[in-house]
């Protein structure tokens, strides 16, 4: 079935993607995946080849694009890549709206530019060691001090936390106030007291890193509040469905292409003197599996469209990010089954999309955070 969201620019975007595939990230595979951590170069490259900032203003350097669409066009062709690469779904999906949306004029001149060029690498910190998917657990504070915030705590399981120059930390600079507790400020690279804890030992992505953030003590200026005092919450409720949107497109994606490499391993591969894709039960299962990955992607272009028209609801987010990612751990692990022994083996794609994926139904909001979202707007 054709698919019809994307237009000539879009798909122009996705050679270019293909290109800094091929020339910036294939040549320095080997050498990321055992320093288990992927240069700052590889940003640098992104944003020369425009897979970063265009969605930044072009004031700034940027693109000026607010579709979606060309998003969703980079995380499709580096998951369909599968190998080591810059978190540009981070950079683009996640952190960057934060800037475009909330920044003030200042900030915006400040920080702007450097993003646009991957210059600087962003990150957000709402994980803590006892406050994941819960963040009215968060106990990383922020004290008023003249014009001066002084934060303290732990962030865990930060993406991009040994790169990353920026930090979009949440806080709770009122405890009295409930949701209405929460601020999100700026930790800048270099701020006396913020520290790097280690970088996490991952069962997969281990190309992208991913660290403990500690505050000690750290002094920020008012004038790296991001949006309102106060308004953290919401801010982080408001970009979590562009998110989750594109945590399912990656699934999906890096699922197909685990898919039709089995598909052709399974046309190869001889037993009982004949290809093991020809006999039933396994040509049942590869047909179960690109079916329920079209139904994804169909389903993930009517988000697509929703996001350009302007009305993509979190619960409809949620309900792609779920079911995405949990079709997408259902196919690459009978994608591995498929495989038989050489499916255990990490020199085969199969083996590694198996553990890079599995994070999937658990970051961005877990599979049971999604459904108990879809459950209460259906009013239980």
């Amino acid at each position: 079935m054709k698919r019809t969201v994307f237009e000539d620019e879009h798909e122009a975007l996705r050679e270019s993607t293909r290109q800094y595939i091929e020339r910036e990230l294939v040549p320095n595979a080997e050498k990321w995946e055992e320093q288990r951590m992927v240069d700052r170069s590889a940003f640098l490259a992104a944003g020369k080849y425009g897979l970063i900032g265009f969605n930044m203003p072009e004031e700034f350097g940027g693109g000026g694009s607010d579709d979606f669409r060309f998003n969703a066009v980079i995380d499709e062709e580096l998951a369909r890549y599968g190998g080591p690469a810059p978190s540009l779904s981070l950079q683009n999906d996640v952190v960057a709206p934060y800037f475009k949306h909330l920044a003030n004029d200042e900030q915006k001149a400040r920080w702007m530019p450097g993003i646009a060029s991957g210059e600087l690498i962003l990150a957000v910190a709402m994980t803590e060691p006892g406050a994941g998917s819960d963040l009215a657990g968060i106990r990383t504070s922020a004290v008023r001090d003249g014009d001066d915030w002084i934060i303290n705590g732990s962030k865990t399981f930060i993406s991009s936390g040994i790169n990353c120059d920026l930090v979009v930390v949440v806080c709770r600079t009122n405890p009295e106030a409930g949701h209405k507790g929460f601020t999100l400020l700026v930790v800048e690279r270099g701020m006396a007291g913020f520290e790097r804890g280690r970088k996490l030992d991952k069962m997969g992505l281990h190309a992208q890193d991913t660290s403990e953030l500690h505050f000690e003590n750290v002094r920020v200026p008012s004038a790296n509040i991001l949006g309102k005092e106060g308004g953290g919450f919401y801010h982080l409720m408001q970009n979590l469905p562009s998110e989750r949107l594109g945590i399912a497109i990656s699934a999906i994606a890096g699922a197909r292409e685990s898919w039709r490499q089995t598909l052709q391993y399974a046309k190869d591969r001889k037993a009982f003197g004949q290809s093991i894709g020809n006999f039933q039960h396994n040509r049942f299962l590869l047909a179960e599996m690109d079916t329920e990955l079209d139904v994804c992607e169909r389903y993930i272009d009517r988000c697509l469209q929703g996001v350009v028209d302007g009305d993509l609801s979190a619960v409809e987010a949620a309900k792609a990010k779920w079911f995405c990612t949990e079709t997408a751990k259902k196919v690459i692990d009978g994608c591995v089954q498929l495989h038989g022994g050489y499916g255990y083996m990490m020199e085969y794609r199969v083996a590694r999309d198996y553990c890079d994926s599995r994070i999937q139904t658990i970051f961005g909001g877990t599979t049971e955070i999604m459904k108990d979202i879809i459950g209460r707007d259906l009013g239980l």
